[in-house]
């Protein structure tokens, strides 16, 4: 770009930029953004390329030998040819991340990766995939030889967690040592997944809550009223429901019959989760964890309705195959809370029994007070793991640790 000064003679040359950047700030900002999510590592074979490089050079400058001149420039350009060729191979992917919403304790899981080239002409080469957690790079052995140009590639892997809480996966980082495995370039690319990890609900011991197996199932009161299931054939009576005719008892005695359905009540239990668990006892109240997952898991098998209270936060099935896995989701991030020195209840930490907490209450007490066993006064079992007359524990709830 030539300009010229009317009132002078000589030419005034000035730098060309791009349109909309006018000063060398502006270029810092736009390489910042260029740039953001991309890292350069070295291989072995780098290391020893550039050293090998800076040894030509020297070579070249002290004997100015236009050969060495030669093989310094080749080499040189090797070296651009490489960030250029892996920055393409970079640009212009799309990752879609499919993970399950909950995840057991232990329990394997699929993680479902889908990866895109929006480039139109240029495929990408020698791709591998790494989760970014806090962090870290977590290696899942994913990657992927060639993805051709709008093409789509399916990757999947396994998916173990082996605590409860929330996992969360800031991203994904790809990464490619194409075309000649000097330099590792890296990308990352923003693609966030939480995963509840719920506690691993376990069997429990008959001796723990003998009078709930299978009286979850047996809900149903026998007497009439709305339902499904049959309770009883009478003969018709004006003002019925011509709905209600029960034709084959009809045709087989020769007089109207209409039948009656078993009235629907389903049994209701709450499972209260005390929080207030002092930093020595913390070991106890994981157990508790486990233990309420553990005894939400038997009542809603057998059929229950099912109430979890763990501190202030509860939650309530909304019907009757409500999903496990949301009853239990309070339990993945539930925390310990310190008890007071005056040995009092913090109003914080436990939500007072009520009228919602249905025909069956039980309380789960990791560590207890006079003043916590009064707030359970109510329930109808108290399970208190400093206690040892507090029953048979499955496996996994049974070790406790001294207050």
């Amino acid at each position: 770009m030539i300009t010229r000064d009317l009132g002078r003679s000589n030419v005034a040359r000035t730098t060309w930029r791009p349109p909309g950047i006018t000063s060398p700030s502006q270029w810092r900002l736009l390489l910042r953004h260029l740039f953001r999510h991309r890292s350069i590592r070295f291989t072995a074979e780098g290391k020893r390329f550039i050293l090998f490089t800076v040894a030509v050079g020297v070579a070249a400058v002290n004997t100015g030998n236009n050969l060495f001149y030669l093989l310094l420039a080749m080499m040189l350009s090797l070296i651009v040819m490489s960030g250029l060729l892996s920055e393409f191979c970079l640009r212009k992917l799309e990752l879609y991340r499919h993970a399950p919403a909950f995840l057991y304790a232990g329990e394997t899981g699929t993680l479902t990766i889908t990866i895109t080239n929006r480039k139109s002409r240029l495929p990408s080469f020698s791709l591998r995939l790494y989760d970014m957690v806090a962090g870290s790079e977590i290696d899942r052995d994913l990657h992927l030889a060639h993805l051709p140009p709008q093409a789509s590639r399916l990757l999947s892997c396994r998916l173990s967690l082996p605590r409860r809480g929330l996992y969360r996966i800031e991203g994904m980082l790809l990464a490619t040592p194409f075309p000649f495995g000097l330099f590792v370039k890296r990308a990352f690319v923003p693609c966030e997944t939480t995963i509840t990890v719920l506690p691993q609900p376990l069997p429990l011991p008959r001796t723990l809550l003998p009078e709930t197996v299978g009286a979850g199932g047996q809900a149903r009161l026998l007497k009439k009223g709305l339902g499904l299931d049959l309770y009883n054939l009478r003969v018709y009576q004006p003002g019925d429901d011509s709905r209600r005719i029960h034709w084959m008892s009809t045709a087989r005695t020769s007089q109207l019959m209409v039948r009656e359905t078993e009235a629907e009540t389903q049994e209701t239990a709450s499972v209260h989760l005390s929080v207030i668990t002092p930093a020595q006892a913390r070991d106890r109240f994981e157990q508790a964890v486990t233990l309420a997952a553990s005894v939400v898991a038997h009542l809603h098998e057998q059929g229950y309705r099912v109430r979890l209270v763990t501190g202030e936060t509860a939650v309530q099935a909304e019907s009757d195959d409500e999903d496990l896995r949301r009853l239990l989701a309070p339990l993945a991030t539930c925390l310990p809370q310190e008890p007071p020195d005056d040995g009092s209840t913090p109003p914080t930490a436990i939500a007072a029994p009520d009228s919602d907490d249905g025909d069956l209450m039980i309380a789960i007490l990791p560590w207890s007070t006079p003043d916590l066993q009064r707030q359970y006064e109510r329930a109808t079992h108290l399970i208190d793991l400093g206690s040892p007359e507090s029953g048979a524990l499955p496996h996994g709830c049974d070790q406790r640790v001294p207050a």
